[in-house]
């Protein structure tokens, strides 16, 4: 459930998330918040995680600390499970929550305006009925005064996210469904604390280390479970499946081991102390982490049939772990030296080059990964003054523009990208300094994080990868181009569809303004959006745009049809008629991911 402030005289956003140090711009997105972000007295805000630990100073008192944090005496005395006299000591940590579980309605709201304002949406639809539901109102009358529960929505999108978890009582893997927020288990008794998922690439099967370190694989579809060999420890072992999707690459007793799944052959390659051994996009070459003649940690590449191994670094320092090979080959990052201190560097093959990642404010940076954009997200610890908590960061590859996104309550949070690198989804609720047992996504375009999973005791998650290529659509007409799913074929010259969804593009020749034509569109005659769609105001390739979704009525036949409609950077010629904006149709699922490559382009 979402927590409400209830802001006070004097206060501004910056104030409020410096509070609770959550990042401003996820503060600004779960509420909506429009430029220059005022907000006004006795106004609710959604309140994002952040550092919810304050450690008690001489002089301290309950009433002090609500009144410092702007909440009821109440709710910290729940919190924290507080009985009468209500005392606290120099010293304790007391957690304070970032507001009261619930919004009271206020004097016009309806369930789909608060549905909206606070991000209850799925697939880009908002979604009022989950409020409902959840708060068990028999409809959707809603009057002031009114104590509601605000639920997080499944986020919709595509792609599925494997997690370690003993919710049931042991360790086994389970898969959740953005689409839907369905949670399934694959294995039963199989998983361990350990255990990581690691997908193919067709998103077909799993490959996991698991009960008596055995190595499996289960096909996601019809849960079968095949036992591919066996190691002499239960550490995190690193596993990697070729870009064909027919080998798995991983070490074990000073060997390579490349097991090729379809033949279940395998060849072993004699190479000592190896660690992190993953494949190049190529489907030929492996890169591996091992210690050099002098026993110091290098990083080397050899040939997936064992021969012409060459060293790629002149490492003088500590050993080289969770090393992470690039999706395009191009780069590599390490963390170094160890778990105490662990510093994040990333190297340029081509050119040897390297770029250290300044990282988090104790030089604790823990779980880096790539995004298929090769941009990386990691894990920071921060505030250990106040129980230790991580900054969910993202930087560049080379080291600039480090951000922090979210705020986990975990030491150290693991987490994984989405399929198009737009999203981050890391593990949380590590209360009492015990292991996580939710699962959380951050977008890096509209930061609101969202609880996806809660219960039980989760160790580790892997979102699924792309289940085909991209393709790009260039229009010489329309003069766009574009990325779309390589299994889409061409029904029309502008249209395009695959069982999952669809795209067509067209211009639109008017003289009024982009909201005017959003909302003609919307609001079209026949209904294609049905009876109340949404609109909402953004950008397009830095040009100014509408993306309109449809409303849960939408005729079934219109396939969750969704548009975005953008303003030409200069209007496009067409047959002799001029044309001011570029319409492009597409599913609900598909809408973002494919505006968010869309680029204008010239006539050759």
């Amino acid at each position: 459930m979402q927590h409400f402030y209830t802001v006070r005289s004097g206060e501004t956003v910056a104030i409020i998330a410096q509070r609770w140090q959550i990042p401003i711009s996820s503060l600004i997105a779960a509420n909506n918040l429009l430029p220059p972000y005022t907000i006004y007295v006795g106004q609710q805000l959604s309140m994002p995680p952040g550092v919810d630990l304050v450690r008690v100073n001489p002089g301290d008192s309950i009433y002090k600390i609500a009144q410092v944090y702007g909440i009821p005496q109440a709710t910290i005395i729940d919190e924290n499970g507080l009985t009468p006299p209500y005392t606290i000591q120099v010293g304790q940590l007391i957690r304070v929550p970032r507001g009261v579980p619930y919004y009271v309605v206020q004097a016009g709201d309806t369930l789909y305006e608060i549905a909206r304002r606070y991000q209850v949406v799925t697939g880009g639809a908002v979604r009022p009925d989950y409020i409902q539901n959840r708060n068990n109102l028999p409809s959707d009358l809603i009057y002031p005064g009114m104590r509601l529960v605000i639920p997080y929505a499944p986020p919709g999108g595509t792609g599925r996210i494997a997690f370690t978890s003993n919710v049931d009582g042991s360790y086994d893997l389970w898969v959740y469904d953005l689409r839907n927020g369905a949670a399934t288990r694959l294995t039963n008794g199989l998983g361990e604390s350990f255990t990581i998922p690691f997908w193919s690439h067709d998103q077909q099967h799993i490959a996991f280390v698991g009960k008596h370190q055995i190595l499996y694989i289960v096909n996601v579809m019809n849960k079968r479970v095949a036992l591919i060999d066996q190691f002499r420890d239960g550490l995190r072992h690193y596993l990697d499946w070729s870009p064909d999707g027919q080998s798995l690459a991983y070490s074990k007793d000073n060997e390579i081991i490349v097991y090729h799944y379809r033949t279940h052959t395998s060849r072993k390659i004699p190479q000592m102390n190896t660690t992190d051994v993953q494949w190049f996009p190529n489907n030929r070459e492996l890169l591996f982490q091992g210690p050099d003649a002098e026993g110091i940690s290098q990083l080397y590449i050899i040939d997936a049939d064992g021969v012409e191994k060459r060293q790629i670094t002149r490492n003088t320092g500590g050993r080289y772990n969770d090393v992470r090979l690039s999706n395009d080959g191009k780069y590599v990052l390490y963390t170094t030296p160890g778990a105490s201190v662990s510093l994040i560097f990333t190297i340029e093959l081509d050119t040897g080059r390297i770029f250290e990642v300044k990282g988090g404010p104790l030089a604790k940076n823990y779980y880096p990964e790539w995004s298929n954009q090769n941009t990386i997200a990691y894990s920071a610890t921060a505030y250990e003054d106040r129980g230790y908590f991580s900054q969910i960061r993202t930087v560049e590859r080379t080291g600039e523009n480090d951000v922090v996104r979210a705020i986990s309550n975990c030491f150290s949070a693991p987490l994984t990208w989405s399929q198009d690198g737009s999203k981050v989804a890391y593990l949380s609720g590590c209360f009492n300094q015990g292991l996580p047992s939710e699962i959380w996504l951050t977008d890096l375009f509209k930061p609101v994080p969202i609880r996806l999973i809660s219960g039980g005791n989760i160790t580790a998650l892997q979102w699924s990868p792309q289940s085909s290529p991209t393709k790009m659509f260039v229009s010489e007409t329309y003069l766009v181009a574009f990325s779309y799913p390589g299994h889409w074929v061409r029904v029309l010259e502008e249209r395009y569809e695959g069982r999952d969804g669809f795209f067509q593009v067209s211009a639109i020749s008017s003289d009024s303004p982009l909201s005017k034509v959003c909302r003609n569109e919307a609001f079209h005659e026949l209904r294609p959006y049905g009876t109340n769609p949404s609109i909402t105001s953004i950008q397009v390739a830095n040009m100014p745009a509408c993306l309109i979704l449809p409303s849960q009525d939408q005729p079934a036949e219109m396939r969750k049809q969704s548009a975005v409609i953008v303003q030409y950077p200069s209007p496009v010629v067409i047959g002799g008629t001029t044309y001011p904006y570029f319409i492009l149709w597409a599913d609900q699922d598909h809408i973002g991911d494919i505006s968010r490559t869309l680029s204008f382009v010239y006539k050759s």
